[in-house]
């Protein structure tokens, strides 16, 4: 075995060291890897230090650069040192992290990092946690304490009854809800006729008029789902002025914090969250901001009898340590890896100064990303950094909304197709941009002038551009 991990250590160094000067952008095709990769299964074995020589030298290729510091796209964060590292170890000491009894080490480091997360970003420290596989899971966990705690006040035991004649629930989500809502709400049997849209203004919030009327017609147990902050522009809400009036009127008020939950680390930008403390749950990644390597999310619920009661589970051959905190009462899964370790050693690497520096860093590079880009010609800012969003636009002169549509998408890809940056495009208010994210520690001002300077010849290389 010795000679397979010393050979994945090397191919591993070889990756991280040639980040910075490998195109973005995978460079093989799908037809190129299928050819490679597909066909029956091998009759004999292999040695296993051959198995993984096959498989970087022809992988490679197909990977996209998204640990490196040019990729802009999908708020898809690198790996810390350190949490790279603890996540060999994981793997390594293969433990079964569901329970104490099977890895003590496991339980208690996941312990202090679930404490360590709610002291990094202020949220209640009676509040439970857990770990799960990223944030559609961490939203799924929060909205089943949810459902338990406001159907058990309905006197309905969910858990024992399911959800036939049930009483009917109702989620409040902006129309700027990330698509990982409507997946939990399916997934948790409430289904999507359950939700109901809530306009937003012109800065991309739900504005408190809009949320008392909606009160003012709802009865019956209900949701609100805020953003902090919106995966297009990077928006708050008002959690001020919005969670104290949904919880007036009986709503458990659900954040969805994938990433911009982490601006509460720093001094700088935490004002956008000001009031999400007040929240009754909040949903998280750490392979986003904290960078650390996937899949982590992360499920902070207030109401740990709530939390417990919709995950809970119990069996004669589980060895339970009452002293200790096993996280399959916490979890959706039974069987798990220690993804906790990874976020102790992203903090222990850290530390608070560390991550509030990582935070401040990322956000100034997305201005001046999207600044940088938005004052060539043929380009134009269509929403301007916040946070670590932000949205551009590019336009050709004389062409239609449509055309400048399809003229956004090419210059994408000619961008993406030089190989010293990657973007995506998105549908904002009916015109397609080019998204802007900014959360990789590795990241450097050189990194932003190289993706200027692409976009800067490809805008030259097309003709008549200029902003209509």
């Amino acid at each position: 075995m010795s000679k397979a991990l010393d050979y994945a250590h090397r191919a591993a160094t070889a990756w991280i060291d040639g980040l910075d000067e490998r195109p973005v952008a995978a460079r093989a095709t799908h037809e190129n890897l299928a050819a490679v990769f597909d066909g029956p299964l091998p009759e004999m074995g292999s040695r296993s230090e051959d198995v993984i020589a096959w498989l970087t030298r022809h992988a490679n290729d197909g990977m996209v650069g998204s640990s490196g510091g040019r990729f802009f796209a999908w708020v898809i964060g690198g790996c810390l040192e350190a949490a790279l590292a603890a996540d060999w170890m994981v793997a390594t000491w293969d433990q079964n992290a569901a329970l104490h009894a099977c890895s003590p080490a496991a339980s208690v480091i996941e312990n202090v990092a679930g404490a360590w997360i709610k002291d990094l970003l202020d949220l209640p420290r009676e509040a439970s946690f857990a770990f799960t596989t990223g944030c559609q899971l961490a939203h799924s966990t929060c909205l089943a304490a949810a459902r338990h705690a406001l159907l058990k006040r309905a006197e309905w035991d969910v858990e024992n009854e399911g959800l036939f004649c049930a009483p009917a629930m109702t989620i409040l989500a902006s129309e700027e809800r990330h698509g990982s809502i409507d997946r939990a709400v399916r997934y948790l049997g409430l289904g999507r006729r359950a939700i109901r849209l809530l306009a937003t203004d012109a800065a991309g919030r739900i504005a408190p008029s809009t949320l008392e009327q909606a009160l003012s017609r709802q009865s019956g147990p209900a949701i609100l789902v805020l953003n902090a902050a919106d995966l297009n522009i990077g928006v708050c809400d008002s959690f001020t002025e919005l969670i104290p009036m949904a919880q007036a009127a009986g709503l458990w008020v659900h954040v969805d914090g994938a990433f911009g939950l982490f601006a509460r680390a720093s001094g700088a930008h935490r004002h956008h969250l000001s009031g999400v403390e007040l929240a009754d749950s909040w949903a998280t990644d750490g392979h986003k901001w904290l960078n650390i390597p996937f899949d982590c999310g992360i499920a902070i619920v207030k109401d740990q009898e709530a939390h417990r009661a919709a995950m809970t589970m119990s069996a004669s051959y589980i060895a339970a340590q009452p002293s200790a905190r096993d996280q399959i009462d916490w979890n959706p899964e039974w069987s798990r890896r220690a993804r906790g370790v990874p976020v102790y050693a992203a903090l222990k690497e850290l530390g608070r100064q560390g991550v509030e520096a990582l935070i401040d860093r990322c956000c100034s590079h997305c201005k001046a990303l999207v600044d940088g880009i938005g004052a060539l010609a043929g380009a134009q800012v269509l929403a301007p950094a916040t946070l670590n969003q932000g949205l551009v636009r590019f336009n050709r002169r004389g062409d239609t909304s449509e055309r400048n549509d399809a003229f956004t998408d090419e210059i994408i890809q000619k961008i993406n197709a030089t190989g010293e940056a990657f973007f995506s495009g998105t549908t904002w208010r009916g015109r397609r941009a080019m998204r802007v994210s900014v959360v990789n520690w590795r990241t450097t001002e050189r990194d932003i002038a190289r993706a200027i300077a692409a976009a800067r010849v490809v805008l030259a290389q097309s003709h008549d551009a200029s902003v209509v």
